[in-house]
């Protein structure tokens, strides 16, 4: 082992910047009197995201000798929105989040993740909010605001929701992904291809920038736009080079959840992964009532690189993957 490793990764004023950071973040909250929540790392149920992969642990103990299974979670969503249906009101939290991908430049594996909830707002409201945290924390200018359709149409000249498979990739094959569009079937993983590459560094340069109107087939989580049901309440938040956060007016259908996450499955068995069952519990909420609002998940690394100049994730968190 190099002995250099028992090191934090981030230097110690670095560390200081995101503390005062959060604390930013908290005391903004408490201002508008959202209610700072916990909810576990562990959970008994996964995610059907085809894009998302979890780890996966065992207790063994009083009542489970034989072993429960347990989740880190993805993100506290589901969780979240149980305390929701049981009456919590406008709620916040900033905890750790666990995703079995890649590290890098902007991925750690374990991150930390702001996620908040407001009753009564739409994506469109809860953006205005999101704007106002950000100018808070990075005395940045006043976010914009385009649509999906209209970011593919400005930088790409095409509508992503209209064209079809095969016309799809010959423009992947004009931008240089001619073996990768060749093998694929979905429009929706090509369209996600052209938009990281192609469309991301291009905006939010100078200002924060909004991204709203995903196609219905990419917001699982998120209604359905009442004027045109192909896209849905899904937004994202790109600035200087990378993605910070992802918002929904959320989906408050226990069927329509139920339906969709059978959709996930469906496609997860056409891409040979596994199965993952519903969380039946995260459904029984949504039974019972949860009110319409508007929640969002924002990266707090990747905040702090931006507030502190960073371009390496390992540089604002104590320890990375690799010296954990």
């Amino acid at each position: 082992m190099n002995d250099a490793l028992w090191a934090p990764s981030a230097q110690i004023e670095t560390l200081k910047q995101r503390a005062n950071i959060l604390a930013k973040i908290r005391a903004f909250f408490a201002a508008r009197e959202v209610m700072e929540v916990e909810t576990p790392c562990l959970s008994q149920a996964s995610v059907t995201d085809v894009y998302l992969a979890t780890f996966s642990t065992e207790f063994v103990g009083p009542s489970h000798a034989k072993g429960l299974p347990l989740y880190l979670q993805t993100s506290p969503e589901f969780a979240m929105k149980r305390l929701l249906a049981a009456g919590s009101g406008a709620i916040y939290q900033i905890g750790k989040a666990f995703r079995n991908e890649e590290s890098g430049r902007h991925h750690n594996p374990e991150f930390t993740m702001l996620e908040w909830y407001r009753p009564g707002f739409d994506e469109f409201d809860l953006m205005d909010e999101i704007d106002c945290l950000m100018r808070t924390v990075l005395s940045c200018d006043v976010a914009t605001r385009m649509s999906y359709q209209d970011a593919f149409r400005a930088h790409l000249r095409i509508d992503p929701l209209t064209i079809e498979l095969e016309a799809l990739k010959v423009v992947c094959g004009q931008y240089g992904y001619k073996d990768i569009a060749a093998q694929e079937q979905s429009v929706d993983a090509l369209l996600q291809l052209l938009f990281c590459m192609e469309i991301e560094p291009q905006i939010g340069k100078d200002a924060p920038c909004f991204v709203y109107h995903f196609p219905a087939s990419q917001a699982a989580l998120a209604q359905l736009n009442d004027a045109d049901p192909r896209v849905a309440g899904r937004f994202e938040l790109y600035y200087q080079g990378m993605e910070l956060a992802n918002g929904f007016n959320e989906l408050t259908n226990a069927d329509e959840q139920s339906k969709r996450f059978d959709k996930d499955n469906q496609v997860r068995a056409q891409m040979g992964l596994p199965q993952i069952d519903k969380d039946q519990r995260f459904l029984k909420a949504l039974e019972h009532g949860l009110p319409t609002c508007a929640g969002v998940a924002l990266g707090i690394d990747r905040l702090v690189m931006l507030a502190t100049g960073k371009s390496e994730i390992q540089e604002v968190i104590a320890f990375d993957v690799n010296r954990a």
